[in-house]
């Protein structure tokens, strides 16, 4: 690390200390040639998780889009902020595991993780997502869907 104060590129770590959550490091440095002590930062570069869109376009991975379409097809349903909290962020995990090395995942798969979680959670939110998801284009589409998770 080059010394603010003279330039040089030799230094030594004083100390080291790992931030609140331990996203960062906080190293305390001195310069080898001029004493100077000074502080530097590191912090992990993660590469932007993508979603490819039908039209192959790519948008940075939005967790607040699939928390808004979970929170709507829970509506009224007796399912607590915590839970919806735990489901979201169980896809928005398994979306990245399922990503592997590309960091990108396809619409798609987004949307089928977020039924397979409704499935198991509430029925009639499964329902209500997959109405807007699936794009049902008559009314034995839906009556089909009903009958395949089994609600009466």
């Amino acid at each position: 690390m080059r010394c603010p104060h003279c330039g040089t590129i030799e230094d030594k770590v004083v100390e080291s200390r790992t931030l609140a959550n331990g996203d960062a490091v906080r190293r305390r440095r001195e310069c080898i040639s001029c004493n100077y002590r000074f502080t530097s930062y590191e912090k992990i570069e993660e590469q932007q998780f993508m979603v490819v869109k039908k039209d192959l376009r790519r948008e940075p991975f939005d967790r607040s889009k699939i928390e808004k379409g979970v929170v709507r097809a829970l509506e009224k349903r007796p399912v607590s902020h915590m839970q919806i909290e735990s489901l979201v962020n169980e896809i928005e995990d398994e979306a990245a595991i399922l990503s592997g090395g590309t960091r990108e995942i396809a619409t798609p798969v987004v949307g089928d993780l977020v039924l397979k979680k409704l499935e198991k959670l509430d029925k009639v939110a499964y329902i209500r997502f997959a109405s807007v998801y699936k794009h049902f284009n008559n009314l034995e589409e839906f009556v089909q869907e009903i009958k395949k998770v089994g609600i009466d």
